[in-house]
């Protein structure tokens, strides 16, 4: 056992001090984590602000002036004035505005009167998300002048209906605050698989795990080895990206950090153990980087919930989430930022990143052997 525990301490020395030496693992712990999380936490967005519209007005009075002053007040549009319905017509199909807001002749008499007084809106519909989005600010927009314009005149609501909302856990409705936890669980993904995996195909093609298997050491302590200096790496490089997320992107958190940190490590022990079975599969650096972006980032990506909502995927693709380790993670994240420490949520999550963990942690138990074939 104290020849074991010798065996091991050597080998855990050598591993910090090739990391000191070369900064790549450095470089994919912490450089790599920070650039894509700047990258993707600026350049994601599922908000629509500065829209460009086209306001087209028929008739100018103190009505239709009223309501332009509500557009060009709200911070979702950027309006512009063609002259007329041609006009703004060819700019949409140029894409130079995303759509029209169409203020016919009639639109003031017909308020004026009581009568049904419509608003026409053409919106752009090539990306559907952002359509629906801009319906809906302007559906709100409008019932915001509408209540405001009745009271000036001392009429109620055309609708005796008073819809009160409150948005719990993300008051702003800011997509930023839901995206930016999300995307530390698929990035510490991608990073936890490369840096076993990268190191493990390095050394194989610079012949130190030849010199390793003709040693008196087993394949438990090489393991072993790998594994604890990258899990502190990955766990350094947790830390600046939750630092990052708070200071940089302004995203609240409201969890405890006890809880952060195990179900941190029981994710990147996950991670950690996919980028030993790559290691398993490929002795070639360039072959187990893209085995790791194939098998663990873009999975995490696209079936984590991350961006695309799980319960809206056909059930044969909700089945293959089960298996994506950033599913459970980001359900957590999501969690301890917007919400809190939520038992319910974070205790059935953090046992499944255990039993994933323990899963390919033995899968890469079993797929190492002490031989060069």
């Amino acid at each position: 056992m104290n020849a074991s525990l010798i065996r091991l301490g050597g080998l855990l020395r050598k591993e910090f001090l090739q990391i000191l030496r070369d900064p790549s693992a450095l470089a994919i712990a912490f450089l790599l984590p920070a650039v894509l999380l700047f990258i993707f936490g600026y350049g994601v967005t599922l908000d629509a602000h500065d829209v460009p519209l086209a306001l087209v007005i028929d008739h100018a009075d103190a009505t239709t002036a009223s309501v332009a002053g509500a557009l060009a007040h709200s911070p979702y549009f950027r309006i512009s004035r063609p002259p007329d319905i041609e006009a703004a017509e060819t700019a949409l199909t140029d894409h130079r505005i995303d759509g029209i807001i169409w203020l016919r002749s009639d639109f003031a008499r017909r308020a004026l009167s009581g009568r049904t007084a419509s608003i026409g809106v053409i919106l752009n519909g090539t990306d559907a998300n952002s359509a629906r989005l801009v319906e809906g600010y302007l559906q709100q927009t409008w019932a915001t002048w509408l209540a405001a314009w009745g009271a000036r005149r001392g009429q109620p609501s055309p609708v005796p209906v008073l819809v009160q909302s409150r948005v719990r856990f993300n008051p702003a409705v800011s997509s930023r605050d839901n995206l930016v936890p999300g995307l530390i669980a698929v990035i510490m993904t991608l990073t936890g698989a490369l840096l076993t995996a990268l190191v493990m195909a390095r050394e194989w093609e610079r012949g130190t795990l030849e010199a390793l298997m003709v040693t008196r050491v087993t394949i438990r302590e090489i393991l072993i080895a790998k594994l604890v200096p990258y899990f502190v790496l990955g766990m350094g490089g947790m830390a600046a990206s939750v630092v990052m997320a708070v200071t940089l992107f302004h995203v609240p958190f409201r969890g405890t950090i006890p809880v952060l940190v195990v179900t941190s490590a029981l994710f990147l022990l996950a991670s950690l153990g996919m980028g030993l079975v790559i290691s398993s599969l490929a002795r070639n650096q360039f072959v187990a980087g893209q085995i790791a972006i194939i098998t663990t980032f873009l999975p995490a990506f696209i079936l984590s919930g991350f961006i695309f909502d799980i319960d809206s995927m056909p059930a044969a693709i909700r089945v293959v989430t089960h298996v994506v380790a950033a599913r459970y993670f980001v359900s957590i994240l999501q969690t301890e930022f917007l919400a809190g420490d939520i038992r319910a949520v974070i205790l059935p999550n953090a046992v499944a990143l255990a039993v994933m963990a323990a899963i390919f942690l033995g899968v890469a138990r079993l797929s190492a052997r002490k031989r060069l074939d």
